[in-house]
């Protein structure tokens, strides 16, 4: 006697190869509708489903599959007395082989052409119900659910049967399916139909376990679609550590125009800029703290050239990211053998929330979308000028992107001072004037940026003694009156723009 399979598709990649190996191998194919089709054109036997249970496809193939001879034939227990006599008392022959995959709910969820009924078609019932009947009865059923999985299941079927080990890895994929599935559905459900968020679900798959966190003694894991949006042209294995500066450095250079670099060290730049072309850039970034840039991850918004390539090989930098590489400028940078080279395939926009850990838990907020204000308030008798503006503007996006409390100073479009991640805002406003004379960089005509309103006058005496012309702030102290008053007595422009940023 045959043993027998079922098998019901939506993703029919190489499913005609797949079933050719079951009959092979002695299988009876059982199919449904638009399955069974295929694999009869391609002249492969097989029962069709209501053939087999005696009971027709009904209201538009919505219930094909849910029949106690199918899942009586999953679920049954091959070596349990009550349940081999039922299955003789009732003609349920066993099925051993499960291979689903479920309708493309996936692909139709999120697009704005398809309406909410033809969404709903494609919710999946029976699909999920096979797949988790089998996946509970692992000791006796395979169930396959990816075309990935076929070769490597006849390869060992071939051979013998398929071991008890192949099957529980089997079933651990299934359910993790559809959960997944799932999860799209229930989201969809509560952001939709019924407009109330009762849970966060998480539910992404393992790219690979990184080399270790943050420290060698922490192990750290990448899971997501990570690649979806980078491709390693050179190096080893990005770092966890290389992961999360990487993807601050992206963040922050895609908010400024062409031709700009970012430096980030610890997730805080340390070079930023805008220039004439990528080389100037480079250099006008590098400037800002050559001295922290050392180790660190650059970033561009533009083709990296061969020019910027050699002046790249002066130092030592962890990750080096671009949207593209010229040839010759890949073969220099690829003499470095330690040197991560990182190509961007593209730019997510459509990050909603951003995740944290917590005690027990996981807080989220909003991804900060903000954008400089067209309606800011130029709040000081001295009012800005066209230039400041402009370099106001940039020095605000690096502030943006620096941990807080942030104090940022910048000249030409160029960062020059910062000062991050402080426990006081003076403290942060010392440091970014003391790392600017550190490297060199006059601050007459330069602008500084907070990313929080001063609490107090002497944030802005600070920033202004060292001979800044104009501070962006998003305003809001009980005090404002008295920082407005000290920038009136230093002779500086103020702006405020009614947006903090602060970033933990």
């Amino acid at each position: 006697m045959k043993r027998k399979a079922l098998i019901s598709v939506s993703d029919k990649s190489n499913i005609v190869e797949f079933a050719k190996g079951l009959t092979t191998n002695n299988y009876e194919i059982l199919a449904t509708g638009n399955t069974a089709k295929l694999l009869i054109e391609n002249k492969i036997e097989c029962t069709e489903i209501s053939n087999y249970t005696g009971f027709p496809e009904i209201f538009s193939g919505r219930v094909k599959t849910l029949h106690p001879k199918v899942f009586g034939g999953i679920l049954y227990r091959r070596d349990n007395e009550n349940d081999l006599v039922q299955a003789k008392e009732n003609s349920i022959d066993p099925i051993d082989i499960i291979c689903v995959n479920l309708y493309p709910f996936a692909k139709v969820v999120n697009r704005d052409d398809v309406d909410e009924q033809t969404k709903i078609e494609n919710i999946d019932i029976g699909g999920p119900s096979l797949i988790r009947a089998a996946a509970k009865n692992f000791k006796y059923i395979s169930v396959l659910t990816n075309p990935n999985q076929y070769e490597k299941f006849l390869t060992e079927l071939e051979k013998a049967e398929i071991n008890l080990d192949t099957r529980k890895k089997l079933a651990a994929e299934a359910f993790s399916h559809t959960a997944e599935y799932d999860k799209l559905i229930a989201d969809y459900f509560e952001e939709e139909i019924s407009k109330e968020k009762t849970a966060l679900r998480i539910n992404l798959p393992l790219l690979n376990e990184l080399r270790y966190g943050e420290n060698p003694h922490q192990k750290a894991y990448l899971y997501g679609s990570f690649y979806d949006n980078f491709e390693t042209l050179h190096g080893k294995e990005l770092s966890y550590n290389n992961i999360i500066d990487l993807t601050a450095a992206v963040d922050l250079v895609n908010e400024l125009d062409d031709n700009s670099c970012i430096i980030v060290k610890h997730t805080n730049p340390c070079g930023a800029a805008t220039g004439n072309n990528v080389l100037d850039a480079y250099e006008k970034a590098l400037s800002c703290d050559p001295v922290s840039s050392f180790g660190g991850i650059v970033a561009f918004n533009n083709e990296v050239t061969e020019e910027v390539s050699e002046k790249l090989n002066e130092i030592f930098t962890e990750v080096i990211c671009a949207p593209s590489f010229t040839e010759k400028a890949l073969q220099i940078l690829m003499k470095k053998k330690n040197r991560r080279v990182i190509k961007v395939l593209k730019n997510d926009s459509n990050i909603k929330l951003q995740f944290k850990s917590i005690l027990n838990g996981v807080i989220t907020q909003e991804t900060d979308k903000s954008n400089f204000p067209a309606d800011f308030k130029n709040v000081t008798n001295k009012k800005v000028s066209e230039e400041e503006l402009k370099n106001l503007k940039f020095a605000w996006i690096i502030c943006k992107h620096t941990k807080s409390n942030a104090i940022v100073f910048c000249k030409d479009l160029k960062a020059i001072g910062v000062g991050a991640g402080q426990m006081s805002r003076i403290d942060s406003s010392r440091i970014a004037v003391e790392k600017a004379k550190q490297h060199g960089h006059s601050l007459e005509g330069a602008v500084a940026a907070s990313d929080a309103f001063f609490p107090f006058a002497d944030g802005v005496e600070e920033i202004a003694a060292s001979g800044i012309t104009s501070i962006v702030q998003p305003g809001g102290s009980v005090r404002d009156d008295e920082v407005i008053e000290a920038a009136n007595k230093k002779n500086i422009s103020m702006l405020f723009t009614g947006i903090r940023n602060f970033k933990h």
